[in-house]
């Protein structure tokens, strides 16, 4: 009975050890390589990231914690894009194109928003599965902080000043 509760405690530590390492800012990963394919029909790559400080929001129109946090996303995008930051929308492959792009419009999106219709972008971002999840890539190109669920806005906006300060 004492080893399956020891295991048991190893495997709640293990995965709390895990769970911290990826959302709290333990460690910095390449961001993975994808290509995005934008409303507009053009597509970007994961490269064309460099350089700027990017937010990459997995997101979807059924999503209502992904509507209500998209005024302040559009905010953060307003506030911080003359200084070299960049956001990407990516819509989850389930969110019907029409809807993505109907959303897009009516809502005036100021940044470029994709479609993952195949879902290998989210897979390939960790396998996405929980919208919105928002990734922040540094210039290197390097994901230095995930949040699943909306973000704490004053707390990603220091962050994304500290990143525009570095070289």
């Amino acid at each position: 009975m004492a080893i399956k509760h020891w295991a048991a405690g190893v495997a709640v530590a293990a995965f709390a050890a895990v769970g911290a390492y990826v959302y709290l800012d333990t460690g910095r990963s390449a961001a993975p390589e994808s290509t995005f394919v934008l409303l507009n029909g053009t597509s970007q790559s994961t490269a064309d990231l460099r350089g700027k400080v990017t937010l990459v929001n997995f997101w979807a129109t059924s999503c209502t914690t992904c509507v209500a946090e998209m005024p302040e996303i559009v905010a953060t995008y307003n506030k911080y894009q003359a200084k070299g930051f960049d956001t990407l929308a990516v819509a989850m492959s389930y969110d019907p194109p029409s809807y993505v792009v109907n959303f897009a419009e009516t809502r005036k999106l100021p940044f470029k928003v994709a479609i993952d219709n195949t879902g290998k972008v989210a897979q390939a971002w960790g396998d996405v599965r929980l919208t919105p999840s928002t990734f922040i890539v540094n210039k290197r190109g390097e994901i230095v902080k995930t949040y699943v669920g909306a973000p704490n806005f004053p707390e990603l906006h220091q962050l994304i000043e500290k990143l525009l300060a570095e070289t």
